[in-house]
């Protein structure tokens, strides 16, 4: 559902209202009357199937389980609430069960308020840590997604002073790795190619612009190698997509968060979908924010949700095609 107060459940909603399902049943995580008020306010006329568990779900209609352990308190388009944020991650958590008991095949988030959850009494950053915590996963990664475009990151959601003494030879070999069985398991390429990133301009300039280049990145790229890992660089990230490098290869690590995510979101904006890598379970988001400026308008565009869905799915099936 995500946080009921922005764009979340409008975005959802209008995914579906023209979508055929397939062999892919949705089940709508979240406060019934959530769903409901958007579904009417919209002007969208769904039979909602109103669920006691996820097995009861009917794979021709919507279905909705009801995920809040308390009544709903206020419903404000546009408003941060704690409410909401409680809600919100009340979804989240149900989420993760249905899918590490192997209920459901993958989750798709909508978006969360960072300031509604924290109101709410939840000490995590976002999703991807909620998530990373829950399923007791140590090595993960945030990947955006658009078509071959795939963009994955070292660091996170950290301050960028501390990016460049949080890396490390070691922590890259393993993020390379994540990247790698993703590309396989989740994206179905057998020999994926990988272009990563240096830190400093110029991915340092021999040393002129800083060693993290000579001493961390290019050893944990040559010992990814040296396992039969198809990885090159450290490259300059300046050039690499006015040059269209991109179009080479099958996926992309950024040392952190804006140098990977500004040009992948001015390349892709509205079409991109954040992946988070390394979990036990499938879990996909639209790129953008709870967009409390337009929340309940019926302006919000879901073709970011849309793409989350569909990714969702094919991943599903491309773990199940692995697996057997």
């Amino acid at each position: 559902m995500g946080d009921y107060n922005g764009i979340g459940p409008e975005v959802a909603l209008k995914s579906f209202q023209n979508r055929k399902f397939g062999n892919h049943t949705p089940l709508l995580l979240g406060h019934e009357s959530v769903w409901r008020f958007y579904a009417s306010r919209l002007d969208l006329n769904f039979d909602f199937n109103v669920v006691a568990g996820a097995l009861d779900a009917d794979p021709n209609k919507i279905n909705i389980l009801n995920t809040s352990v308390k009544k709903l308190v206020s419903l404000n388009p546009g408003s941060i609430n704690p409410d909401a944020g409680r809600c919100s991650m009340e979804a989240v958590q149900k989420g993760i069960e249905l899918c590490m008991d192997q209920t459901c095949d993958a989750l798709v988030t909508a978006p969360i308020s960072k300031e509604s959850i924290q109101k709410a009494g939840y000490n995590v950053p976002g999703h991807t840590e909620f998530l990373a915590e829950k399923t007791a996963t140590s090595d993960y990664m945030m990947i955006l997604a658009s078509g071959d475009l795939r963009v994955g990151l070292i660091t996170g959601h950290i301050p960028l002073k501390e990016v460049a003494g949080s890396l490390r030879k070691e922590q890259i070999i393993r993020q390379i790795d994540t990247l790698n069985q993703s590309l396989k398991r989740d994206f179905g390429i057998p020999k994926p190619r990988i272009a990563i990133f240096g830190l400093n301009p110029h991915a340092g300039d021999g040393g002129v612009l800083g060693m993290e280049e000579i001493d961390i990145i290019a050893p944990a790229i040559q010992a990814s190698v040296a396992r039969g890992i198809n990885a090159e660089g450290p490259l300059p990230a300046d050039g690499f997509f006015g040059s269209k490098l991109q179009e080479k290869f099958d996926g992309i690590l950024a040392m952190y968060h804006d140098q990977g995510l500004v040009p992948f979101k001015a390349l892709t904006f509205g079409s991109g979908v954040n992946f988070t890598a390394g979990l036990p379970i499938i879990r996909t988001s639209p790129d953008h924010g709870t967009a409390f400026g337009i929340a309940g308008r019926n302006i919000a565009d879901e073709r970011s949700f849309d793409t989350a869905y569909q990714l969702a799915c094919e991943m599903a099936d491309n773990r199940k095609r692995v697996s057997t």
